[in-house]
């Protein structure tokens, strides 16, 4: 796996839209806020440019998101925000830049597709936060942006959280992937398709129906993709929806039907994914996950 050198004080930073289209507000504190870190940062051509529901058309967010990916002085990607777009756009991208010149890509949710993709090519990605959920109310520099800026400059990270009901116990060592749950199933039977066996998976989700997470849970099943895990790690399942008919199970029950036959850890409740809170993971490379009655740790190695 190629894992992108670490960020240090005057490397550049560009930040470019490939899904949803955003407003200034969400991105211009982050800008400033990184500038007055010493880095440099560059806005894509078509941030904030608008079409329909995108940030600009398939071609101008295709060209932004290139000419990051090519540009050798570009150290980290950070994408402005998901939404939904970036598959419309993904079978263009060339890598040969990319492979000779690594950098980091940054961003969660429609963002999966740029992660699974690249971890296909071999590059270690960060599953994190975007410019609009680095900072609290007040301004400064939240949970997220620190465990962001952690593994950007080539930091550790140890993440301890409260035992959760379902955990398997267990500890493991294993390569991390995964991302947003809707994403990684409809890369099923593409060229992106990720590769589970004998990794550490991650999912989360947002304002999905309960039957359809619980179609695409079994899919993943069905297809193998949960069998020859070394670990699972689930994250934020926000503002799921029901039908009018109840589903007749939560999401924490779903998943758990679906794992319950296989002996490796698995943590519930990870904090990451869309409901606020959402450390960053570095995917592609090993960490160790050790779940216990008192508690669940998931470190780097």
């Amino acid at each position: 796996m190629i894992v992108p050198p670490a960020l240090k004080k005057g490397d550049k930073i560009r930040i470019v839209s490939p899904a949803g289209k955003v407003k200034e507000k969400y991105v211009l504190p982050a800008v400033d806020w990184l500038r007055k870190q010493g880095y440099r940062v560059e806005l894509g051509n078509h941030v904030f440019t608008t079409h329909y529901q995108f940030a600009g058309t398939d071609h101008q967010r295709l060209e932004d998101l290139q000419t990051a990916l090519d540009d050798p002085e570009t150290s980290a990607i950070i994408c402005s925000r998901g939404g939904y777009g970036t598959v419309r756009i993904i079978s263009k991208l060339n890598y040969d830049r990319l492979l000779k010149n690594p950098k980091w890509v940054v961003g969660f949710s429609d963002i999966t597709i740029l992660h699974t993709c690249l971890n296909s090519q071999g590059i270690a990605t960060i599953h994190g936060a975007m410019p609009r959920y680095f900072f609290e109310k007040n301004g400064q520099p939240n949970e997220n942006l620190k465990s962001l800026m952690q593994l950007l400059t080539g930091g550790s990270a140890s993440y301890n959280i409260p035992a959760a009901k379902g955990d398997h116990h267990g500890k493991t060592t294993a390569e991390l992937v995964g991302g947003n749950l809707s994403i990684v199933s409809s890369m099923q039977g593409t060229s992106c398709e990720l590769n589970t066996d004998g990794k550490i998976l991650f999912l989360e989700d947002i304002d999905e129906y309960l039957y359809h997470t619980d179609r695409m849970i079994h899919q993943l099943k069905l297809s193998g993709k949960l069998d020859n895990l070394a670990g699972l790690v689930l994250g934020n399942f926000t503002d799921m929806k029901d039908n009018e008919s109840p589903f007749g199970k939560t999401v924490h029950e779903i998943i758990a039907e679906a794992v319950d036959e296989y002996d490796y850890p698995v943590c519930y409740d990870f904090p990451a994914g869309h409901n606020g809170k959402n450390l960053a993971l570095l995917f592609g490379k090993k960490w160790e996950l050790e779940v216990t009655e008192k508690q669940s740790q998931l470190k780097l190695l």
